[in-house]
């Protein structure tokens, strides 16, 4: 599985995002940046200018046509899909959630829209009404993260959803009861996951930030992608390869390649072979 190497942004990247159809990967960074890539061979189609702030995440369209964009210059900005002005997103908010305890470094939709769920700061993951913004549920602290959770996504029926932490570990929900499912621990601070669409299979990113070794081989740094297998919590592979800590992680729909973004400023898009598809446990 040799990785595709995407060099378009200055600074670490933050975020990853692919379109529903699988064919474009949207990448976000501290440089302030957003870019759009073919997601077959990590072509650069166009970059979004117009952030005064690194972006931390975004989102695209079901029919690929808009993308949304949030950054630390404290605007959200809707812009057409290949690289054009931006309609900034002010006037008035239809609901504000504010974090209970320091900030919250990721939201997601709950089933049929009805709820959001996020994490943070403070390491509990709170779910809540989406039309009136009440809290409806929140993670039960023995069963829940230590640390930041940094990271937070749904599986594609939002049957239950996945969250990754600086307590070294990545836990999975059941969406309904809040229910802790399963924990998958590793060595370093988790900064990123994702779910396979199509096996059992959920990835972790992270390492140790280079201040933090004394040597900077990559390997020193743990700065590699490891494979969980869903049900039984064992680790099965890794991909190594960024030279800085994994901060995004993401599957492709058809869940044949994923992506990664590291400190390091490079995209590693990466296709899987047939011996991926035939690991047993």
């Amino acid at each position: 599985m040799r990785p595709i190497l995407m060099k378009g942004h200055e600074r670490p990247l933050t975020f990853l995002k692919y379109n529903i159809d699988g064919d474009l990967l949207f990448s976000c960074s501290k440089d302030h940046n957003p870019t759009v890539w073919f997601a077959d061979n990590g072509e650069r189609l166009g970059t979004y200018r117009g952030h005064n702030g690194a972006v931390w995440c975004c989102d695209v369209s079901g029919d690929s046509g808009r993308l949304i964009t949030g950054s630390a210059d404290q605007t959200v900005k809707l812009w057409s899909r290949i690289a054009g002005d931006p309609a900034d997103q002010t006037g008035e908010s239809v609901l504000v959630i504010k974090g209970p305890h320091g900030r919250i470094n990721r939201a997601v939709w709950g089933p049929l829209n009805r709820t959001i769920i996020s994490g943070g700061e403070d390491a509990v993951i709170r779910i809540w009404d989406a039309e009136t913004g009440k809290l409806l549920q929140e993670s039960d602290k023995e069963s829940g993260h230590k640390k930041t959770i940094t990271s937070l996504v749904k599986s594609e029926d939002v049957s239950h959803f996945l969250t990754g932490s600086l307590d070294k570990s990545a836990r999975l929900w059941d969406t309904r009861t809040m229910t802790l499912i399963k924990t998958y621990v590793t060595e370093s601070p988790v900064n990123a996951v994702s779910m396979s669409p199509l096996l059992g299979h959920v990835v972790l990113g992270g390492g140790q930030d280079a201040s933090a070794v004394t040597t900077t081989d990559h390997r020193a740094g743990k700065f590699e992608a490891k494979f969980y297998d869903k049900i039984l919590q064992e680790e099965i592979g890794g991909v190594k390869g960024h030279f800085g800590p994994i901060n995004a992680l993401a599957f492709n729909p058809d869940g044949k390649s994923f992506s990664s973004g590291g400190e390091d400023g490079y995209v590693r898009l990466h296709h899987f072979d047939s011996d991926y598809f035939n690991i047993k446990m």
